[in-house]
């Protein structure tokens, strides 16, 4: 066990430095120069050049690259072009909401998607071709009509019935779960499309299992057969792609945010990109990158849990 947390972590540290150096080399070789964007059209060239000059991009890039590696390793992600502000203080501030948008829809998400599944694979006929249905439609519809027919449908909804969720203020505060609510649900509702035929293919595929076949010719129950033996092994691929799909969504939430006015990281992410500002760009990649390398630890460790056939070497 701790021999195979020091590989990790070793190779978590590899995968953090190739992200950071391909992310540095590909936004340096943007057609948009950065001095450009920060001076504006009608800067002027002795203007342009003492942007460069201030921001260090007059040094050779060998240079650049490697302050800017001697920053990483001190946890300085440098600061923004166009907050001019630290870019971990900008990060730091937009982090909660997302992390707090992508929990409580992982939740949703998650419970409904295996729910469902297992609904679809244990009962044959009606239940079946509907949550097929669903997951066609589900899997069929973009972000941001899913976000946009939301907030519509409950825009009308009278202030009498207390479904207000669009009260002004930021989240965090007083009305933190009545801005959420809709966000979480929009943002669930994406996914739980995809956990519904992942869950109901995973299991199906358990059931036809020799000792689920045993099981059953012991006379066990059938719901201890499904959720005992078969749900437990089936949630392995669930477990994973669970995982990944909350450390990517952590930089990939932009449409959400968008639509419902939330001040997350996707939303710097949007600004940013517009703006060029390159030190937010990276800053957002490599926090993006340590979220899903740690959800692939925390994967590992919860496949050691679920299935006894797996175990750490």
């Amino acid at each position: 066990m701790p021999c195979l947390l020091v590989r990790r972590l070793l190779y978590s540290g590899l995968v953090l430095w190739l992200v950071s150096t391909l992310v540095f080399a590909f936004l340096h070789m943007s057609p948009v120069p950065v001095e450009r964007v920060i001076g504006g059209p009608r800067a002027t060239a002795a203007t342009l050049v003492q942007i460069r000059h201030n921001l260090g991009l007059d040094r050779p890039l060998p240079v650049q690259y490697a302050e800017f590696l001697k920053r990483l390793l001190r946890g300085d992600l440098g600061d923004s072009y166009v907050y001019d502000a630290p870019v971990a203080g900008l990060i730091g501030d937009r982090l909660p909401t997302t992390l707090w948008l992508v929990f409580g829809a992982g939740v949703l998400w998650f419970a409904g998607g295996v729910a469902l599944g297992v609904l679809g694979a244990t009962r044959a006929g009606l239940c079946d071709r509907a949550t097929t249905v669903f997951v066609l439609i589900g899997t069929s519809t973009p972000a941001f009509v899913m976000a946009l027919v939301l907030l519509h449908l409950f825009s009308t909804v009278p202030a009498e019935l207390g479904l207000g969720f669009f009260e002004a203020g930021p989240p965090l505060q007083e009305h933190f779960f009545r801005r959420m609510v809709l966000p979480w649900i929009s943002l669930a509702l994406l996914l739980l499309a995809a956990y519904t035929r992942l869950t109901r293919g995973s299991l199906l595929e358990v059931l036809e299992e020799d000792y689920i076949r045993t099981a059953r010719s012991k006379g066990l129950p059938e719901w201890r057969v499904v959720y005992r033996h078969g749900l437990r092994a089936a949630l392995a691929p669930v477990l994973t792609q669970f995982g990944v799909d909350l450390g990517v969504l952590v930089g990939s939430t932009i449409v959400t945010e968008k639509v419902y006015g939330l001040q997350g990281v996707g939303q710097l992410v949007y600004q940013s990109i517009a703006a060029g500002d390159t030190p937010v760009i990276i800053g957002v990649t490599l926090t993006v990158t340590a979220f899903v390398i740690a959800a692939n630890l925390a994967v590992d460790v919860g496949h050691s849990l679920l299935d006894p056939r797996v175990r750490f070497a």
